[in-house]
């Protein structure tokens, strides 16, 4: 596994055999080097119980042994075939308002139905026997996109096993999950259900154990065909693709321990300049889920943004620039779904490596450009990806804001996530996401946008690293509920109050509010009281008018800042520079529009800078660019769209 890898899904089952010389003579052209076969191939396989076709796929492996292309073997197992579920209609998945979901698209299974587990362990064990010894096989690529929930029987039964596991008693889950409230104290074991469709609102604990508990089965589901491939090929790695989205009960923080290369899928949704803010904290997810090793983009689009109604064709350039954006950040490559777009079938508008006109074409001129471009930078692959910031991810602080009825329905997890850390994305300034309850020692600053659940542990893990000397800027309807979706008593935002020197009696949502300083919030405002906090910003008008909105609080060694409101854009960067500066962090010189991500490794640097903007852009540094092979004094000039790589000594 060296070099920087290129390529993507190559699904020939779809084409003639004809085809597929063709496809492997392109993929030289193109400069692929790696792709993923047989992620949806199981009826193509295993066209019946126990008969395994394996002539057609022997057939394309060999081919691209031939041409040097590496193989992510796959198994199928995320569309069962319809022999299966014609055979086990109780291993269908169940929806929350009860119905069976039927064959005829994919992922549908429930993972905790026995039958489907045995089927695909059996369909991975037959791979197995057969490609161990391979000379095409590289890695092994389990399952698709681990996601689907289930409401069944099966699901049942299991997520009880789980609750006994986790609260050992029946008084333990009570008082964990506030049962006496609306009379749901449970009496036996027996009585737990999921949380399926109910009257009314749903026990918001309840819901929040059953996301904890279906990333849990679905890593035991991961880790049966992991271990059954390892048997069979101890040396080689082995891993998943993780997908994101508020539907995933993933926790990829956890499941990153268990995998042997984290793998992601990305498809930002913002046709705008949100794509490349998307792909950067993608990106940066996927880097510290590896805690800081290298990962693989293993799926993106080539030619579209989806925003869910249409597809944006991308402009010349943009599909370079996106990859780019994720090696820079410790991607070990590019990879794409798919490369060949298909002729029919659900997707057959997703786009491709070579699209429907074939490989003359502009898109596919760009794809091998890129091809091109990878091997000149292989030699970073050993370097680290410099982040002085932290901003704090917790899918179970997301979890529990979706699992409950919230003050206000504009209160959204991700997307203060996503604010912090598109402020920090324009300023250049690196950025990893650790858990709440990680060793903060390495950076400057710590942001917590958000961060709704805080147990115990995290919240004294983070007073430790500001008293120690850290710098961390908190911001609104943080440390409001515990691990057990309970509130903290005493005031908000309890789980910060002491370190943050302030008490909130009253949240007051609001469309819009306006501070002393002409600075503009939405969403959310709070009636802060100084508890040893300086201010640092007022509410001007309406109910608050001249409440704290904006706080500084030193506490022992370190300081830590508040801010009441979703405030916007402009004004939340500039209150980010100010935590930054007094970190004592350099703010790098850079462009609008321009990306900068820094690389280093033995006293020397790389500079990744992306123009994502209209104009010419200039931004000083010295060295060579790898792109270009010039060497650079004193500054470097990027044309619109354009990128360099500049190593530093």
């Amino acid at each position: 596994m060296t070099g920087l890898y290129f390529g993507g899904d190559y699904n020939p089952e779809q084409w003639p055999p004809e085809v597929w010389k063709h496809d492997v003579a392109l993929m030289r052209r193109a400069g692929a080097n790696l792709v993923t076969v047989g992620v949806f191939a199981w009826s193509s396989l295993e066209p019946e119980p126990g008969r395994y076709e394996f002539g057609w796929l022997d057939q394309v492996m060999d081919l691209l042994a031939e041409g040097g292309v590496q193989v992510d073997l796959a198994t199928p197992t995320a569309s069962p075939p319809p022999w299966f579920s014609l055979r086990h209609p109780e291993a269908l998945p169940v929806n929350a308002d009860g119905t069976r979901l039927t064959h005829g698209s994919r992922d549908t299974y429930c993972a905790c139905a026995p039958a489907y587990r045995e089927a695909a362990a059996g369909i991975a064990r037959a791979l197995g026997e057969r490609y161990a010894g391979h000379p095409a096989l590289a890695m092994w690529h389990v399952h698709n996109e681990y996601g689907t929930t289930c409401y069944c029987d099966h699901a049942a039964e299991a997520f009880r096993r789980w609750l006994r596991d986790r609260y050992g008693d029946l008084d333990r889950l009570n008082g964990a999950w506030t049962t006496a409230f609306w009379s749901q104290g449970y009496a036996s074991w027996e009585e737990v259900r999921p949380p399926r469709a109910t009257q009314y609102l749903v026990n918001p604990t309840h819901a929040l154990d059953f996301r904890r508990f279906w990333s849990d089965e679905l890593l035991a589901a991961y880790q049966e065909q992991q271990q059954i491939l390892r048997a069979f090929t101890p040396d080689l790695p082995i891993t998943t693709n993780f997908v994101f989205g508020a539907w995933v009960p993933v926790d990829h923080a956890r499941w990153a321990a268990e995998v042997d290369l984290v793998a992601i899928d990305h498809y930002p949704g913002d046709p705008g300049i949100g794509a490349e803010q998307q792909t950067a904290l993608g990106a940066d997810l996927a880097r510290s889920w590896a805690g800081g090793r290298s990962w693989l983009l293993m799926e993106q689009a080539a030619g579209s943004v989806n925003d869910g109604q249409r597809l944006h064709t991308k402009e010349p350039g943009r599909m370079t620039r996106h990859s780019l954006a994720h090696v820079a950040r410790g991607s070990k490559g590019a990879l794409f779904f798919q490369w060949r777009a298909s002729r029919g079938g659900a997707e057959m508008w997703h786009s491709a490596l070579v699209p429907h006109a074939g490989a003359e074409t502009r898109r596919f001129r760009e794809v091998a450009e890129l091809g091109a471009l990878l091997p000149r930078l292989a030699e970073l692959e050993q370097s680290a990806v410099q982040a002085d910031v932290a901003v704090l991810w917790d899918v179970e602080s997301w979890w529990a804001m979706q699992a409950t009825h919230l003050p206000s329905s504009e209160l959204d997890y991700l997307a203060a996530v996503q604010a912090a850390h598109r402020q920090l994305w324009a300023t250049g300034v690196g950025v990893d996401l650790p858990g709440p309850a990680a060793d903060l020692s390495a950076y400057r600053l710590v942001v917590v946008p958000s961060l709704y659940l805080v147990s115990a542990e995290a919240a004294a893990s983070i007073a430790r690293y500001v008293e120690g000397g850290g710098h961390v800027l908190v911001t609104y309807f943080s440390g409001i509920v515990n691990d057990d979706a309970q509130v903290w008593l005493g005031g908000y935002p309890g789980a910060f109050a002491d370190l943050l020197g302030i008490r909130v009696e009253e949240f007051h949502p609001a469309a819009e509010v306006e501070l002393a300083s002409g600075a503009r919030g939405r969403i959310w405002s709070e009636d802060v009281q100084l508890a040893g906090a300086e201010v640092i910003d007022r509410y001007a008008g309406g109910v608050l008018d001249g409440s704290p909105a904006v706080t500084r609080n030193v506490y022992g060694e370190g300081v830590a800042w508040y801010v009441s409101t979703q405030l916007e854009d402009d004004a939340y960067r500039a209150v980010l520079e100010q935590a930054m500066r007094g970190a004592g962090i350099e703010l790098p010189e850079l462009p609008a529009g321009v990306e900068l991500v820094r690389r280093r490794a033995d006293g020397t640097t790389w500079s990744f800078l992306i123009n994502h903007g209209d104009e010419e852009a200039v931004v000083p540094v010295d060295g060579v660019d790898l792109v270009s092979g010039a060497e650079v004094r004193g500054s470097v000039t990027l044309p619109a769209g354009g990128q360099a790589v500049v190593r530093s000594v």
